[in-house]
Formats: C-alpha cells, sequence, structure tokens
C-alpha cells in the first residue's frame, strides 16, 4: 500500500509530536516500541503526557510504514533542496541540474528524483549494452574449451566429457547485478507514484534477463574500479549506495509490504562536511576521513575527520561532527575529541555544529585548543562551507 493511502502520523526530526489517544491505535503503538525503537522515541498515553501519544524521531527522517493503515512520516529540520545537496556530496553523485531543476517540496519528491534519475541512466546504458567482463569457468565438456584437466582426463580416459577451465564474457557480474538489486529495493519500497515506479519497472525488467538478482549490502558499492569502459557506472554505484544504505528491511511478512526509507541525518552530515572539505580542501592540506585511533591493541576508534600537513604530513587538526544543536557544548563531546587530539599528538581540536550554540568555546586545555564551529545547514551549503572554513582557519578565502 503507499503511503499516500494510509494515515500518516507526521513528525519533524528530533521534535516532540503529541497526538490525542484515539488518534493511534495501541495495537500501532506497540509496533512501532518493538519494531522502531532505535528510530523512534515513544511515550504511550499515561497521567504524565496527558493521556496523549509522545514521539520523537531519534534524528532519521523518512518514512516508516507501520500497518496498511498506518505509516510514520519524518521531516528534516533542514531544507529539502538543502537536504538534497547533503545527499550529493556524501554520496559523490556529482549531479548536475539546470538552474532551478531540483526544486523539491517533499522527502518523497527527493527520492523520487534520484529514483528515476538511477532508473533513466540504467535504461540509457542498457540501450548502449551493459558492461561485460570474463569470469572465470569450470565445466566439464565434450569438447575442448580453454585449459583441461590433463590429470583427470588421464585417470578417467573413458570419460568422453573434460574437465575444462576457461574465461566466459557475460554481463552477469556485480558491477549490473547491483543495479538490479537496487531497481528491485525500490520497486518494493512503495515510496514513488506510479509515473516513476513504471520507469523503474522498466529498467528492472531490462536487466532481468540477463542479470542474476542477488542481494548486495551498500559496501558493496564503494572503491570498485572503474575505467574506460564501466566509468558510466561510478554515477550509478553512488545512486545504489544512497538507496542500500537508506531503504531497510521491513519487520513485516510477506512480499507485498512497504519498506521503510529511512535517512540517518548524524551520518549524512558527517558524510556531507568530509566530502565538502574533500573537495574544497584549503591549499596546503590535505583530508582524511575515518582516522582510525588506537588505543591497544583490542581497542580502537575511528576520527571524523583529521586535516594534514602536505609538505610534513603532520595531524594539524582534529574535527568531529555532532549533529545537534545543544545550548552548550557537552563535556562527553569536549572530552572525546581532546582525547583524540592527545592521542595523535594535535594540537588542535574542533567540534563541528550544524547551528550556532549559544555558549560556543574556544578554550585551551594543557596544549591543545578546544573550538565548537559551525557548518550550517540553514542557508547556502557552500557559502556555508567558506563560512566554516575561514573560521576554522582565517584568511583561507579572501
Amino acid at each position: 500500500m503507499k503511503p499516500e493511502s494510509s494515515r500518516p502520523i507526521e513528525l519533524t526530526e528530533y521534535q516532540l509530536a503529541t497526538f490525542e489517544q484515539d488518534f493511534i491505535p495501541e495495537s500501532v503503538g506497540d509496533k512501532i516500541y518493538m519494531n522502531y525503537a532505535k528510530e523512534i522515541e515513544i511515550e504511550f498515553p499515561n497521567r504524565k503526557t496527558k493521556y496523549q501519544w509522545h514521539l520523537k524521531s531519534k534524528g532519521r527522517v523518512g518514512n516508516i510504514p507501520i500497518t496498511p493503515e498506518f505509516h510514520i512520516a519524518i521531516r528534516p529540520k533542514v531544507s529539502i533542496n538543502n537536504l538534497f545537496g547533503m545527499i550529493d556530496y556524501a554520496y559523490n553523485l556529482k549531479i548536475k541540474f539546470p538552474q532551478g531543476s531540483i526544486q523539491c517540496q517533499s522527502l518523497q519528491e527527493s527520492y523520487e528524483r534520484l529514483a528515476n534519475i538511477l532508473a533513466q541512466k540504467i535504461l540509457e546504458r542498457c540501450r548502449k549494452g551493459l558492461y561485460r567482463d570474463y569470469l572465470s569457468k569450470t565445466e566439464r565438456l565434450a569438447y575442448i574449451r580453454g585449459r583441461v584437466d590433463l590429470r583427470s582426463a588421464l585417470q578417467k580416459p573413458w570419460d568422453v566429457k573434460l574437465k575444462c577451465y576457461y574465461n566466459e564474457q557475460t554481463g552477469d557480474i556485480e558491477d549490473n547485478q547491483i543495479l538490479a538489486w537496487t531497481l528491485f529495493i525500490i520497486g518494493r519500497s512503495g515510496f514513488c507514484r506510479e509515473s516513476v515506479s513504471s520507469t523503474v519497472r522498466k529498467a528492472f525488467h531490462a536487466l532481468q534477463g540477463f542479470v542474476t538478482l542477488k542481494h548486495f549490502k551498500s559496501e558493496a558499492c564503494i572503491d570498485r574500479n572503474y575505467h574506460r569502459l564501466n566509468q558510466d557506472y561510478q554515477l550509478l554505484h553512488a545512486l545504489c549506495r544512497f538507496f542500500l544504505d537508506n531503504t531497510g528491511p521491513s519487520h513485516e511478512s510477506g512480499d507485498r509490504e512497504m519498506l521503510p526509507f529511512l535517512i540517518d541525518m548524524a551520518k549524512l552530515y558527517e558524510q556531507f562536511v568530509a566530502e565538502w572539505l574533500n573537495v574544497n580542501t584549503p591549499k596546503g592540506f590535505f583530508v582524511k576521513q575515518q582516522h582510525r585511533v588506537t588505543h591497544d591493541k583490542i581497542y580502537f576508534d575511528k576520527m571524523d575527520l583529521i586535516l594534514r600537513d602536505i609538505e610534513t604530513n603532520e595531524i594539524l587538526y582534529v574535527l568531529d561532527t555532532k549533529y545537534k544543536a545543544p545550548d552548550k557544548v557537552e563535556n562527553t563531546d569536549r572530552n572525546q575529541v581532546v582525547t583524540y587530539a592527545t592521542l595523535l599528538n594535535c594540537k588542535n581540536a574542533i567540534l563541528i555544529y550544524p547551528q550556532n550554540l549559544k555558549a560556543p568555546i574556544d578554550q585551551q586545555i594543557g596544549d591543545i585548543r578546544v573550538r565548537s564551529l559551525t557548518f550550517s545547514l540553514d542557508s547556502n551549503l557552500n557559502e556555508a562551507g567558506k563560512t566554516f572554513l575561514t573560521s576554522l582557519l582565517p584568511n583561507t578565502f579572501p
């Protein structure tokens, strides 16, 4: 059942929403509590809540099907266009649109826009011909093909079939299987209107006769090998990664159930800031994401970002993104980034927030300078990035 045909329970990320007791059946509340406690904070009607339902999203945006009659629609705090811009950077989509053509009014429109782009580009590639590669095969044949297993042939001279090792060119390879699986997931999501769903189905059927349907996780889309013959697959796999990252398994049984679509905004913000800095790295620096910090033989952490000096390779800045807007820096966050800086022998520890804090910090702890800075999501993202870099590194921009 499509989201628009069921009753929405509308939330905004991190904001408390209240509903009258008779608006949500208790059975629906039970399903939310049992299946989505990590995503949704829920309090059942009681004396404390004045017999109302209290629900709050824990930093996820998207759509969660609960029953055929109810679904949860979670809006982002940021504008849809800025959300789209974050996704574009975070997944290295580099999609160029004509001026004004990416005006989306809802998260569903953004999802549909990307789904349609993926389906259209897959159809375009199918018309040109799918990328094919050679795969190693072993088969018993009545004729010689490739290399023969002589030992096996000599042991059984009466066997007319020979064990052969050969390479076969085929389009049924991971590059194409990832595309088919992603289209299958989009088709099951129930999140697209018929105009887009028909294009997705058309692209899936174009692959279906040539490609085996196999399950893939989003990690399969990362660090793949691209060259002259499959360069256009880089964008296709980046789009696939977005959908596989954010479309989860359904808690209901049966093939006709919708799938939840949920974007983890904290993770997206971290990826966005990292990729924006990668594209806009100041002269003399280079950026490294997910830098590993080892505490002992079995315990380690991964830093969001570090900035190194190109010439000396010295770590000059440790940066940690925090997708939240408290009035002041929490002690645990400050202590964590100072610990990272200490382990890396770095003198500058930076906490990055999406909004200005009422009580920002700029303090010296030992020989480490700790600051809270803002990479805002409230206005133009590129201008916000330049403002952030200027506060991080004075005189970065004229």
